[in-house]
């Protein structure tokens, strides 16, 4: 199966699940090429982005392991190439 490059766009509105996020993340370490995450303290939530290079069943698990964290939203953007120099 071939590798594509997603963007993870990750909202946590519950502070005690960033725990649960980095575990996840933690887990799909290999896959993930980039991230950065910023408080937002006057609205009290994170944002975080996360860029993966990795097969589809591997983004839409990563994503739906994260979609399942009770106070976190996620939306995952691919890359309409599938990350080939080609």
């Amino acid at each position: 199966m071939e590798n594509r490059i997603a963007i993870i766009g990750i909202i946590v509105e519950n502070n005690e699940a960033a725990k649960d996020v980095n575990e996840v993340l933690h887990t799909y370490n290999e896959a993930i090429i980039g991230r950065m995450g910023l408080p937002y303290k006057s609205r009290k939530i994170g944002v975080i982005s996360i860029i993966v290079d990795a097969d589809n069943n591997t983004i839409n698990t990563l994503s739906g392991k994260l979609g399942m964290i009770r106070g976190i939203n996620v939306k995952t953007m691919y890359a309409k190439v599938n990350g080939d120099n080609e």
